[in-house]
């Protein structure tokens, strides 16, 4: 079975985009809000998830990670920032991405899921 991630995005665009890019690697399940969210997660045991900071708060990834503390969460934006990376960081989230790039999306996502199998052994 190929690993999964749960997309929660809003902007159809965007979901497109990171969901088409990813769909090599994992089976993407996209959803745009907070309830299909924890449902995905629940059912699919997702790798990961990916989170657009520009339309869910800090909060939520700080709930998320508390709730599911062993799925790697890539939170995206427009334009990251250094504070915005220190702050999601802080919250429980593995990365921030520009939300349009998709190889660094994936990147975090390869990288977080590795560490996390490293860490179980």
């Amino acid at each position: 079975m190929a690993q999964s991630i749960v997309l929660l995005e809003k902007d159809p665009g965007v979901a497109q985009s990171l969901a088409g890019g990813l769909r090599h690697h994992f089976s993407v399940h996209v959803t745009g809000t907070h309830e299909q969210l924890r449902d995905n997660v629940a059912l699919n045991r997702p790798e990961a998830v990916i989170l657009n900071l520009e339309h869910w708060p800090l909060t939520d990834v700080e709930r998320l990670h508390d709730e599911f503390p062993h799925v790697a969460i890539v939170c995206t934006h427009r334009i990251p920032d250094e504070e915005m990376w220190m702050a999601a960081l802080s919250a429980g989230a593995c990365d921030v991405c520009p939300a349009d790039d998709v190889s660094n999306v994936l990147s975090s996502i390869l990288r977080s899921t590795a560490v996390s199998r490293r860490t179980a052994a």
